[in-house]
């Protein structure tokens, strides 16, 4: 029997609504049509002015229009993974925890179940879906702005973990969503390109160049607040790459 769950979120998320197609579903946020400029200018990041190739796949600063979808509001879960796939590969057990120790290729039999398991589509974000989720408006360094004194209101890092944590335990950014900096860092759809030079305008994953790698997003619980900005990247392996800061969320065309 197929359960959903409407919730209207606060005037703060644009009125998206959150549901659930299933009972062991990752709990979701609709996101709405909107445009935004993605990665790194030289004014957000002036040290870069001294070094040109210091963030150079983090540019050029481009802007990118995104079509309206569904994101998971948390990382997926070990009690979700489990109810699915059976098992729990994570190093840090908890049910409410991310499930981590994940590859890209594992996570996509993951979204492939849940598919067949609801009749939607579900899918990994694109790298300009998420990030365009994970700003929720902000130009800022951080979906909080840039004060660096603000992270730990919102994110698990070096500062205050030495493992994952339950989900949803920091505050949320501005769409309504949790953890989308430190916790785990997410998988994305997309193969990995060493700039954003010709990278699709409509959202839409990358998916030429090298796809040796697949694009790694949002930092981890190790990670230290230069290496949690909105806009970092990181390209790896889709099948070899399991490590307790690795997991995702996942994505769900709108009918």
């Amino acid at each position: 029997m197929r359960i959903y769950l409407f919730v209207l979120l606060s005037a703060s998320t644009s009125q998206s609504w959150a549901f659930a197609d299933c009972s062991v579903c990752p709990e979701m946020v609709t996101l709405k049509t909107g445009s935004f400029y993605m990665g790194s200018s030289d004014l957000d990041e002036p040290m870069s002015l001294a070094n040109p190739d210091l963030l150079a796949d983090e540019k050029p600063h481009h802007s990118v229009n995104i079509q309206s979808f569904a994101l998971g509001k948390f990382e997926v879960t070990q009690s979700e993974w489990n109810a699915l796939m059976g098992t729990d590969p994570s190093l840090k057990k908890g049910p409410t925890h991310p499930v981590e120790n994940i590859s890209w290729n594992d996570a996509q039999l993951y979204v492939k179940k849940l598919s067949q398991k609801t009749g939607k589509k579900y899918r990994l974000p694109s790298e300009a879906e998420w990030e365009y989720a994970a700003r929720a408006g902000s130009t800022a360094k951080y979906p909080w702005g840039d004060a660096v004194n603000q992270i730990d209101e919102y994110v698990w890092s070096k500062n205050n973990a030495t493992s994952t944590k339950a989900v949803g335990l920091k505050k949320p950014n501005q769409f309504g969503l949790h953890d989308m900096i430190g916790n785990i860092a997410e998988w994305t759809e997309d193969c990995w390109q060493s700039t954003y030079q010709n990278a699709p305008a409509d959202g839409s994953a990358w998916l030429s160049g090298n796809c040796s790698l697949r694009v790694l997003r949002g930092g981890a619980w190790g990670d230290d607040p230069q290496n949690l900005r909105v806009t970092v990247r990181d390209g790896t392996h889709p099948t070899y790459y399991r490590f307790s800061t690795s997991g995702f969320r996942v994505a769900r065309d709108l009918d």
